[in-house]
């Protein structure tokens, strides 16, 4: 596959969840192409875990709502699945046990981050420990992106979209 046929074929998610207050947490997910162009968005109704659900889980809770009940559910609803999923949450990095396609997290690149994961453009890319081949998979497929590209602007749209269908009540 040349270089051209990636370019033409590549589908980035970009998921994100905000907290909307007194219902929970929504996710959303938006899916590129390699210019950014929307070619889907999904969104959930708010999550709010229960009181008991709070208790058992405790410090598991966050990362199970974000990434099995809201992420998994996101993914299995696309139409348009994505190459590479990138999330800028770290209670996401589990969704990446359920799911099939390369994740990484996308943080600003600094000193501190370019250790726990890899430069790319202005960002660093992060991915579960547990997936040490996202890593060379992510590499291969973003040849397909410009060297410059800015992969947290598309989160931006996600929670803009996201606090739009909560009519500006939730949080980033």
């Amino acid at each position: 596959m040349t270089a051209a046929d990636r370019q033409d074929k590549l589908r980035l998610g970009f998921l994100t969840a905000i907290q909307v207050p007194q219902q929970g947490f929504m996710g959303g997910l938006l899916v590129t192409n390699h210019l950014g162009r929307p070619l889907e968005f999904q969104c959930t109704n708010p999550v709010k875990p229960n009181r008991t659900q709070e208790v058992l889980y405790g410090p598991t809770l966050q990362p199970f709502v974000l990434a099995e009940l809201i992420g998994k559910t996101l993914l299995e609803k696309a139409g348009v699945k994505p190459h590479i999923v990138f999330i800028t949450e770290a209670a996401l990095l589990e969704l990446r046990e359920h799911i099939t396609a390369s994740l990484a997290m996308v943080v600003v690149h600094d000193h501190e981050s370019a250790k726990n994961g890899f430069a790319f453009g202005r960002q660093t890319l992060i991915t579960h420990a547990d997936y040490g081949s996202d890593r060379s998979q992510l590499e291969n497929k973003l040849t397909a992106l410009p060297d410059d590209v800015d992969l947290l602007e598309p989160f931006e749209r996600v929670e803009e979209a996201l606090r739009q269908a909560t009519g500006g009540t939730a949080a980033a």
